[in-house]
C-alpha cells in the first residue's frame, strides 16, 4: 500500500453519484465524474475496533477486503470526537481510481461490520451525490472535508423488492467518504464534527 501523509477527517464529505451505483462513469482526464457511485451499500471497512483488547477485531478485519477489492489498498479508519476519544474503527478499502470510486461496494454481498470503503477524490468537491445502484444492503454514507472533519451522515437502506436504488440519492461535499454498514454511526455515536483519521 503506498503511504501518504497522515490525514484527519472529522465530517461527511460529499461524493456526487458515489454509493450504490451513479449516473455518470469517470472520466479519463482526472478519474472521477459526478456520476460516480460506490457500489453495494454498507461499506464496512474491516473495521478493526477491538476495544475489548480480545484480538477478535484484527480476525475480522481479515475477511476485508475480499472478492473484487482483494487488491485494494487498506488503511484503518478511526472515528474520532473532537478531543481525540475513539468512538469505533473500521478497516476500509480504498477508492481512490475513479474506476474504483464508480463500482464501490456494488460487487460486494456483504460487509462484516468491522470493515467499510473509504473514497478519495485528489481535491474537495462541493457537490457530490451518492446513491444505492446495485446494492445488495444497506450502508452509512459519512462525508469529510479535507481535514477529515465529518460534514454529513447519511443512513442509506438497502433498496427495495424491484428497485435498483438509483432513486435513492444521498448528497455532501468533501474530500473523503466513508461507507460502513448501515447504522454504524448510530451504534458508535459518531456525528457531525466527529473526525476520521487515517493513513493513505
Amino acid at each position: 500500500m503506498r503511504r501518504r501523509d497522515l490525514l484527519a477527517a472529522m465530517g461527511a464529505g460529499s461524493v456526487g453519484g458515489f454509493a450504490g451505483c451513479a449516473g455518470v462513469g469517470p472520466t479519463a482526464s482526472d478519474g472521477e465524474a459526478d456520476g460516480e457511485r460506490d457500489g453495494n451499500a454498507d461499506d464496512s471497512d474491516g473495521k478493526a475496533d477491538d476495544s475489548d483488547g480480545d484480538g477478535d477485531g484484527a480476525a475480522r478485519a481479515a475477511e476485508w477486503p475480499s472478492g473484487a477489492y482483494a487488491d485494494y489498498d487498506v488503511t484503518l479508519v478511526e472515528a474520532r470526537t473532537p478531543d481525540g476519544d475513539r468512538l469505533g474503527r473500521v478497516t476500509a478499502a480504498i477508492a481512490e481510481t475513479g474506476e474504483q470510486r464508480f463500482l464501490g461496494l456494488s460487487d460486494a454481498e456483504t460487509l462484516p461490520e468491522d470493515a467499510g470503503m473509504l473514497f478519495v477524490f485528489p481535491a474537495p468537491r462541493e457537490d457530490l451525490t451518492f446513491v444505492m445502484r446495485e446494492m445488495s444492503f444497506g450502508i452509512d454514507i459519512v462525508y469529510a472535508d479535507a481535514e477529515g472533519t465529518i460534514v454529513e451522515i447519511h443512513n442509506a437502506p438497502e433498496p427495495g423488492p424491484n428497485e435498483d436504488g438509483s432513486e435513492q440519492t444521498y448528497p455532501g461535499s468533501g474530500r473523503y467518504v466513508l461507507e460502513v454498514p448501515y447504522k454504524w454511526t448510530d451504534r458508535n455515536g459518531v456525528a457531525v464534527g466527529d473526525v476520521l483519521t487515517f493513513e493513505l
